[in-house]
């Protein structure tokens, strides 16, 4: 039987720690998108598939804390369209030696 992965095209979803990681997925799977969530410690080269685009979830980190995770940088040069959500845009920002900073209000 073949994989699924070679039927659909795939999201692949890291989760850095949200609770929100399995309703993104569930979402994605809702509007006929195949979503894979895998831990944001994931390797690259231990995919069986290449996304066609990639979620990095949120988390309750900075990624300016000693103990902050980051995501394989090999995801970044794939070529597919990545989207952060909360942390995840600060590893997008980080990883584009963007700053992430402070607001005095919300």
């Amino acid at each position: 039987m073949a994989e699924i992965h070679d039927q659909f095209d795939t999201i692949l979803i890291l989760d850095f720690g949200s609770q929100y990681s399995h309703l993104i997925t569930r979402r994605c799977r809702e509007l006929n998108v195949y979503a894979e969530l895998m831990p944001c410690t994931s390797k690259l080269a231990d995919l069986k598939f290449k996304p066609k685009g990639i979620i990095l979830s949120g988390s309750p980190y900075s990624v300016y804390d000693d103990d902050a995770p980051h995501a394989d940088p090999g995801i970044y040069t794939l070529g597919v369209p990545i989207l952060g959500i909360r942390y995840g845009l600060q590893e997008l920002c980080c990883n584009y030696k963007g700053q992430v900073a402070k607001c005095d209000h919300r």
